[in-house]
């Protein structure tokens, strides 16, 4: 009877096929690219303000990303970053479920990294267009992705620490509490701003949240790095395998 090849993750470092630590940098770095870049045309195209926007919070990445060759540029980075982020779900719980065995929280993982991916390409693909529609597809787009995302960092978090508690998985203590922290603070900083924007003027409820967006997108972006990191500790490479 035939065989039909099934992706597999090695821990082993001699092991044919390639690295997975690349895969979760890019799929944290070709955001942030996309992000900064767009921002840094906008300033020069004067499409937006001149700001710290980690400060400032005067303006969000969706604007900044909004109009002309910043959203040209914006969109053709983040389709694909959407298709690494869903590939880095579902083969971080495949690795953990190798490891751990079959739980809950992992295939709830591998369905809220799906989730999270096709958001993205909502997001991406209707942002900069008009019509109460087309709104409505891109703001949901934002929601799901972050909320899907955030818990996605959670469930690996906790995936990992059981890992690490294990022992022999080859995770060094700080590496999973780092991760363990950037999850908790996102959590933090989502709730803070809620509480805060429902005491603000309209206009500084504008600022906080986009000053909460780009800090939550860098929060993303660490943790996609703490993962790389996690996968090169862990010496674990991909291949294809008969099954």
């Amino acid at each position: 009877m035939p065989t039909t090849p099934e992706p597999a993750v090695s821990r082993a470092a001699s092991a044919s096929g390639l690295p997975l630590w690349p895969l979760a940098v890019l799929a944290g770095g070709v955001p942030a690219v996309a992000a900064l870049l767009a921002f840094a045309l906008s300033v020069q195209l004067q499409l937006v303000p001149g700001c710290n926007p980690f400060i400032d919070g005067c303006v969000s990445i969706s604007r900044a990303a909004r109009h002309d060759l910043p959203n040209h540029l914006f969109r053709a980075l983040m389709l694909p970053a959407a298709t690494l982020q869903g590939l880095v779900w579902l083969l971080a719980a495949h690795w953990l479920r190798g490891a751990l065995g079959p739980r809950r929280g992992l295939k709830a993982l591998a369905v809220l990294g799906l989730v999270a991916a096709v958001a993205l390409v909502l997001y991406a693909t209707f942002l900069g267009t008009d019509g109460v529609v087309y709104r409505l597809l891109r703001q949901y787009g934002t929601v799901l992705y972050f909320g899907c995302t955030c818990l996605c960092m959670l469930l690996l978090g906790q995936a990992v620490q059981a890992l690490a508690l294990r022992g022999g998985s080859g995770l060094p203590g700080w590496l999973v509490r780092s991760h363990v922290v950037l999850a908790c603070t996102l959590v933090a900083l989502g709730v803070a701003n809620a509480i805060v924007a429902a005491l603000l003027s309209p206009d500084w409820k504008a600022r906080t949240e986009n000053v909460t967006e780009w800090w939550g997108a860098l929060i993303f972006v660490l943790c996609f790095f703490t993962l790389a990191a996690m996968w090169a500790r862990c010496g674990l490479r991909l291949r294809l395998q008969s099954g």
